[in-house]
C-alpha cells in the first residue's frame, strides 16, 4: 500500500459474531431457559465458577450456584443482590454481586450477571473484624482513661483563673482541654455499638436542609444538583444519624473538589426493586431498596486506600483524621443499612451509595 493512503476498511465478514462478542464479554454472564436450566455461559463465567459451559449446560441453576432469594424463579422480576454467597459444593465459597433480569421478548429466559465482591463495603461486618474492631476498643479505652485527668487539669485551670493568676495562660489551658475533650467525645461515638431507634421518614426535607447547610458553608463555591425519584417511599432511619451521614458525605465531596475547575456534586435517590444484602450467617437477607447517592466529579480516593476507606484513621488527605467516613459507615450500619464507594460513569465520578431499608 503506497505511503499516505488510508488503510482499507475491514470487510463486514471480519466483524465478530454475536457468539464471539458474548464469549469475550469481561463480565460473567449465564443464561437460563424457562425451565430454570442453564442454556449458555460465557468464558468469564466459566472462569469465575470454575466450571465449563459444557458441564453447566442443561443443569438446573441451583446445581450450578445458590441464587439469592427471588433469584431464578422465572417470574419476570429483576433481582439485585450485593455481596451474596452463591457457592456450592462444585464451586466452593464464592461471594458476588448478583444481577438477574428477564430477556426482552423471550418470556421465561433470564440473563444473570455475576461480579466478584471486592470493592463493595459490607457494613454489617466491617466494625466486627480487623483494624476497625481494634479501633473501637482503643476508642473506648482512651475515652475512659483520658477524660479523668482532663477534668482535673480543667479544674486546676479554673482555680488559677479565680485567683487572678495568669488569666491568659489559664484561658489557653481551658480552651485546649475542651478541644481535646471534644475529640475524645468523637472517638467515644465509635464505642457505641447499639442499634439506633429508627422510624419511617420522608428523606427529602433532610436532603433539602443538608444541601442548604452545605451551600451556606463548606460547599458555597460548588454546584449541587439533584436527581430525585419523586415516588420514593419513606426510609427507615434515625433523623439525626442521617443528617450527620449526609453532612459528612457532602463535606467529603466538597473537600475532594478543591482543585477541580468546575466542581460539581450530584445528589440522587432511587428505589431498587429486589435489592438485598447478606445479613450474616443464619440470618435472612436484608432488603435495602432505598438508594441515596452523593456523587462528585473529583479525582476519587487513592487506589491504595480504597479497600480501607471506611476504617478509622485512614484518610487520603494530608490533614485528614480519617474519622468522617468511619463515622458514616458506623451510623449507616447502626440503622441496618449499607454504604459503598465506587468510581462510575463516563467520565468517571466518585459515588458514595447509601442503601437503606424501606419504612413500612
Amino acid at each position: 500500500m503506497p505511503l499516505g493512503e488510508p488503510a482499507p476498511r475491514p470487510e463486514a465478514r471480519d466483524a465478530p459474531s454475536f457468539s464471539e462478542l458474548f464469549a469475550g464479554l469481561p463480565t460473567a454472564i449465564l443464561v437460563t431457559d424457562p425451565e430454570g436450566r442453564v442454556a449458555t455461559a460465557n468464558a468469564e463465567c466459566e472462569s469465575l465458577l470454575n466450571l465449563s459451559e459444557r458441564a453447566m449446560s442443561g443443569l438446573p441453576l441451583t446445581s450450578v450456584l445458590t441464587p439469592p432469594p427471588g433469584g431464578g424463579d422465572s417470574e419476570g422480576r429483576a433481582v439485585s443482590a450485593f455481596d451474596c454467597d452463591i457457592g456450592t459444593e462444585r464451586t466452593g465459597r464464592l461471594r458476588v454481586d448478583y444481577y438477574e433480569t428477564e430477556i426482552a421478548d423471550h418470556r421465561g429466559w433470564r440473563a444473570i450477571a455475576l461480579h466478584p465482591s471486592s470493592g463493595s463495603r459490607r457494613v454489617g461486618q466491617s466494625a466486627e473484624h480487623g483494624g476497625a474492631r481494634a479501633a473501637i476498643g482503643a476508642a473506648a479505652m482512651l475515652a475512659h482513661e483520658i477524660k479523668n485527668p482532663l477534668s482535673g487539669i480543667r479544674g486546676a485551670a479554673q482555680l488559677l483563673a479565680a485567683d487572678g493568676a495568669g488569666d491568659e495562660l489559664t484561658s489557653l489551658i481551658t480552651t485546649e482541654v475542651d478541644r481535646i475533650a471534644a475529640l475524645i467525645d468523637r472517638m467515644q461515638d465509635f464505642a457505641d455499638r447499639g442499634p439506633r431507634a429508627t422510624k419511617p421518614v420522608n428523606i427529602y426535607p433532610l436532603l433539602d436542609h443538608v444541601r442548604r447547610v452545605a451551600q451556606a458553608g463548606f460547599a458555597r463555591d460548588v454546584t449541587i444538583e439533584e436527581r430525585f425519584d419523586p415516588s420514593l417511599p419513606p426510609a427507615l432511619v434515625d433523623n439525626d444519624a442521617l443528617l450527620q451521614i449526609l453532612i459528612n458525605l457532602l463535606k467529603n465531596a466538597a473537600e475532594a473538589l478543591c482543585d477541580v475547575k468546575t466542581p460539581r456534586i450530584l445528589l440522587t435517590t432511587a428505589y431498587r426493586h429486589g435489592l438485598a444484602v447478606d445479613a450474616g450467617e443464619g440470618q435472612p437477607r436484608r432488603r435495602l431498596p432505598i438508594e441515596l447517592c452523593v456523587i462528585d466529579n473529583g479525582p476519587g480516593a487513592p487506589p491504595d486506600i480504597v479497600p480501607h476507606l471506611f476504617n478509622p484513621f485512614v484518610s487520603g488527605k494530608p490533614e485528614g483524621q480519617g474519622l468522617g467516613l468511619a463515622m458514616v459507615e458506623k451510623l449507616v450500619r447502626d440503622m441496618g443499612g449499607v454504604v459503598q464507594y465506587a468510581r462510575e460513569g463516563v467520565p468517571e465520578m466518585t459515588v458514595f451509595r447509601v442503601l437503606l431499608a424501606r419504612g413500612e
